[in-house]
């Protein structure tokens, strides 16, 4: 919510909502980087740590915003981004003057490879070498993401020492714990002559995948660890969140174990590569529908193995992914529908749900028809590359980028049917989707059928019944390509799940070999007569139900 007319969002806007959060139930906000940043990759490339960009407003405006916040018993994570800064961070400053400058270590450098260009064959994430030459010295810097990110170098314990006090100033000031970004990407492989060696090759003639060499390097145990040590231990009751691609089961295991991990839980992104096309030539931008079965059993394979042991994140969407009504549901006739299904069926899991704002009024993809309307620095490159290097057809990128692009999440969270979706009375920064007229929070607030509202029983449902918290998961139906069915068991309490992920109506049958006298219905997204059917019954077009089993 923009307070000031600026077309930017910002922190006395937050404050003037945190009645609607309130009202939602949530128990936690977790924002976005709000430091001093040139604004890059949307403030993921920080030049002040202990400052807060102009656009948002002041230091007093956050610390009344955390106190309104704290006074309605909602908590807040900030993002903490230390695999990086900007390029335009002092530390980064001083490292450009020369080699010998004492901040130099604080990156990493390398002198050119053999033939004279980058040291190695990495791919950053958004397009290139993840190599920039540095003239002056005569050295590249590493950088996984823009050229105006260098990586830090966890390596030297200075770094380390800086983001641990860093980390205590906004902890004093009072905020409950930090998300952090690309943490698992922190320690580098360094072979023992301190080089970065290439990455295997996938694809002739191209640049390889550089997070493939950086995701859980070998000092990253060690270096988590130090930090829970030196700051995290030392504050109580504090919320951590790790940002792990690439991650698998095991690792999230260790990382949030409840006896010996450092972090409360992980992102993971196994489940948001299910509608992936697959092969050399896939990816992201290649067009390619869910695969449930895929997306079922990376969905049972995380609740299954961190039970017990670890927690899990659940989230279908953030400020990285494409709005999920759009991906996962129908964003035009069932709407409705398929986001009270998607949120069903996530609020249905164990572990914590995440609700990215706007998900919460089925809030859908942008209708981009150029490139001028985008501002994330990801979609821009990868326009640049497949129009001009690539020769693709500009509508056939920019249909990729309509489907899977991270803009998709960030246009104005659309409050009213007011001009720009009522975000600002100035001129937004990044387009409101032109929906706003129909689908926006006064709609939503006085629709007592709405998925707002659909969401504020699903969230009291988890704060009132301990299964939806502790009770094990066990998948039904893997086979079925419509419909994704599973149970969670607390001891003699069965609840059933039960969810059309699609347009059709498929027939559900429970299986003989799970028993049950009678069913309570819990929650629903449609319409049921008092006599239906629970034990078989034709699901309509994406539709959810979870009964208590007796």
């Amino acid at each position: 919510m923009d307070s000031n007319g600026d077309g930017i969002g910002d922190l006395n806007g937050i404050t003037s909502k945190i009645g609607y959060l309130k009202e939602l139930g949530v128990d936690v906000v977790w924002l976005s980087p709000i430091y001093r940043s040139p604004n890059d990759d949307n403030g993921y490339d920080i030049s002040g740590y202990r400052e807060i960009m102009g656009d948002f407003g002041t230091m007093e405006d956050f610390d009344r915003m955390l106190d309104a916040l704290h006074a309605q018993g909602i908590k807040l994570v900030m993002d903490l981004v230390v695999n990086h800064t900007s390029d335009e961070h002092d530390w980064f400053k001083e490292a450009c003057q020369s080699k010998n400058n004492p901040y130099r270590d604080y990156y990493i450098w390398s002198r050119p490879g053999e033939d004279g260009g980058p040291p190695n064959n990495w791919e950053a994430a958004f397009s290139g070498s993840a190599w920039e030459y540095h003239q002056p010295t005569g050295e590249y810097y590493l950088h996984m993401f823009s050229k105006k990110q260098p990586d830090l170098n966890w390596e030297n314990p200075k770094v380390r020492a800086e983001v641990y006090d860093l980390m205590r100033f906004w902890l004093d000031k009072g905020v409950d714990g930090f998300r952090m970004d690309v943490i698992t990407l922190i320690s580098k492989p360094f072979t023992p002559d301190g080089r970065l060696p290439s990455a295997a090759i996938v694809r002739d003639g191209f640049l390889q995948p550089g997070f493939s060499m950086v995701a859980n390097g070998p000092r990253l145990f060690e270096f988590l660890r130090e930090m829970n040590r030196e700051v995290l231990s030392r504050y109580a009751g504090l919320i951590t969140v790790g940002e792990a691609p690439i991650a698998t089961t095991q690792q999230g295991n260790e990382l949030t174990d409840i006896e010996t991990g450092v972090l409360d839980m992980i992102f993971h992104f196994e489940h948001m590569e299910a509608d992936y096309a697959k092969g050399i030539d896939g990816g992201k931008w290649v067009p390619a529908s869910l695969d449930l079965i895929e997306f079922k059993d990376i969905i049972t394979r995380w609740q299954v193995e961190l039970h017990g042991r670890g927690w899990n994140s659940l989230y279908l969407c953030n400020h990285d992914q494409p709005r999920p009504v759009s991906r996962f549901g129908d964003e035009g006739l069932y709407r409705v529908e398929s986001a009270k299904m998607l949120a069903t069926f996530l609020h249905g899991l164990q572990g914590t749900p995440y609700i990215y704002q706007g998900e919460e009024i089925g809030m859908t993809n942008m209708p981009f028809s150029s490139i001028e309307q985008c501002r994330d620095i990801e979609s821009i490159n990868m326009y640049r590359v497949a129009t001009t290097v690539q020769g693709k057809p500009p509508e056939q990128v920019l249909a990729a980028i309509r489907a899977k692009g991270r803009d998709n999440a960030r246009t104005p969270m659309q409050w009213s049917a007011a001009p720009h979706a009522g975000f600002t009375t100035g001129v937004p920064w990044i387009e409101a989707n032109p929906n706003s007229k129909e689908v926006n929070v006064d709609a939503a607030l006085a629709d007592p059928n709405s998925i707002f509202h659909f969401y504020r029983q699903l969230i009291a449902l988890r704060k009132s019944n301990r299964i939806l918290v502790d009770g094990e998961y066990s998948l039904l139906l893997r086979e079925h390509r419509e419909i994704y069915a599973y149970m969670r068991t607390l001891g003699a309490d069965r609840w059933l799940i039960v969810c059309n992920f699609g347009a059709g109506s498929p027939e559900f049958s429970l299986p003989n070999s799970e028993h049950f006298t009678s069913a309570r219905l819990v929650i629903a997204n449609y319409p049921l007569s008092p006599t239906h059917e629970a034990r078989s019954f034709t699901l309509r077009p994406y539709e959810a139900r979870i009964y208590q089993l007796l």
